[in-house]
């Protein structure tokens, strides 16, 4: 009996500690919280938009490989597209800016035959800037250049911002073929001091 009465004796100096752990609380600091909170919001934040959503990485190599006319040459310029050589090709100009995008198209020797931007089409202020905007104008001024007969285009893309991608799927989707894509966005070397950095 008196084994039997050490052993529960024993057991109960065992499980004590365990209840006592339970039962106790960690104390954080509220200073502690708010950096965690502002840690979770942060990250929940969806990234910062630089212009380029909708952008595609693609792998040169295995472009290369599959089709030998990926860059042009020096037979480029009288290679005929629907009985067109390329350099008499009509040249579609894309101008994107973070707050609007505007589309015009040429003949092959310069000489402007329509212009649409998204703020003739419709859309005011901060919509102005998005890629539906883009996407919109672009459809519309692809149905006015087929109706002047014109099917096939090269583009020429001008800019950053959210209507890149979107003005030449526009393109597509309003039914012309294009032949190439070249960006023609200006790199300064020398450019102005930028702004102080925001505080937050």
């Amino acid at each position: 009996m008196s084994l039997k009465t050490a052993l529960l004796s024993a057991l109960r100096s065992f499980s004590r500690p365990a209840v006592t752990l339970q039962t106790s609380r960690i104390h954080t600091g509220v200073c502690w919280r708010k950096a965690e909170d502002r840690k979770e919001m942060l990250a929940s934040l969806p990234a910062k938009d630089e212009g380029t959503v909708g952008e595609k990485t693609v792998d040169i190599d295995t472009l290369i490989n599959r089709k030998a006319k990926f860059f042009p040459d020096a037979s480029t310029a009288t290679q005929l597209f629907n009985g067109t050589p390329f350099n008499e090709l009509p040249i579609c100009n894309i101008r994107v800016s973070p707050n609007n995008t505007i589309i015009s198209v040429t003949d092959h020797k310069g000489v402007l035959r329509l212009i649409r931007s998204c703020g003739i089409e419709g859309f005011k202020n901060t919509r102005k800037g998005t890629n539906i905007a883009a996407q919109a104008t672009a459809v519309t001024i692809s149905g006015k250049a087929i109706e002047l007969g014109w099917k096939t285009v090269r583009v020429k893309v001008r800019g950053l911002g959210p209507g890149r991608m979107s003005a030449i799927k526009g393109l597509q989707m309003g039914g012309l073929n294009i032949v190439s894509i070249t960006d023609n966005t200006h790199v300064s070397f020398n450019p102005p001091r930028p702004r102080k950095q925001r505080s937050l």
